[in-house]
């Protein structure tokens, strides 16, 4: 901008929003072992932290964590502060995904909210604690969060970063935050249908061990003799037991 322009500018001639909060919508996979003398998989859950707020708008409602971006402040610090001040939740990473601004989102003014996602394991939010926004904080069911009505447009946000980590969940190996070093088979395929419940894959085993484009993603674990390594700790008979390795596949629309 010239020496001119910058004269020529007057912040007073143009409207600017009201505040610029960070909403923060953060997932969990939580996990319970089932009371059946029949070995089988724990219960998993897609589940979502939201608080009970305290306040006008929406008091009573439930809402994403999240507030007002300060001016000394990125809006992924505010991010994080706001989620560690309304549920005492730290040390997540955070992912921003979207901006809302539709007229008529937030009743005490023009507010453009910018969303973060994060996809964590139950143990960065089993201290959660409520504040002096928050009247109560809880992880619930995804499916139960969508159904409810939610303070702003949190819905929305929420069903948009739900999609988010769908995709990531089918892209890339963040299902392996939710799995023990080693795994079954099974275990890794009940994580997936866990967070993308329309994942169905009958040939599953078939195609995530050997199909060209995925081959190297895991390895079979074996014991210091070469010989294969099972666990019977979910089934009746022994599986043969998995993990991750480093290698991270080329994907393309193309290939």
């Amino acid at each position: 901008m010239s020496e001119q322009d910058a004269g020529s500018y007057t912040p007073s001639e143009y409207r600017t929003p009201d505040g610029a909060p960070s909403d923060i919508v953060v997932f969990t996979i939580t996990a319970t072992e089932k009371l059946s003398a029949k070995k089988s998989l724990p219960v998993r859950k897609l589940e979502v932290l939201l608080i009970q707020r305290k306040k006008w708008p929406f008091e009573g409602k439930w809402a994403l964590p999240g507030g007002f971006t300060r001016e000394s402040e990125t809006v992924q610090a505010c991010a994080r502060r706001e989620l560690l001040e309304e549920t005492g939740v730290s040390d997540v990473h955070l992912e921003y995904f979207n901006v809302y601004s539709d007229r008529g989102r937030d009743p005490r003014g023009w507010m453009i909210s910018h969303a973060f996602f994060a996809l964590v394991q139950e143990t960065y939010v089993a201290n959660r604690r409520t504040s002096d926004e928050a009247s109560d904080v809880r992880l619930l069911p995804v499916e139960e969060a969508l159904a409810m009505e939610l303070a702003f447009d949190h819905r929305t946000i929420l069903q948009d970063a739900l999609d988010r980590i769908r995709l990531k969940m089918l892209t890339t190996t963040i299902a392996k935050e939710f799995l023990p070093e080693r795994f079954t088979i099974s275990e890794l395929y009940q994580v997936i249908r866990t967070v993308v419940p329309a994942f169905e894959e009958r040939n599953f085993i078939r195609k995530i061990t050997s199909t060209q484009s995925r081959k190297g993603i895991l390895e079979e674990v074996r014991d210091r003799s070469g010989q294969p390594m099972m666990s019977n700790r979910y089934s009746q008979r022994p599986a043969q037991l998995y993990r991750f390795t480093d290698y991270v596949p080329e994907l393309s629309i193309y290939g």
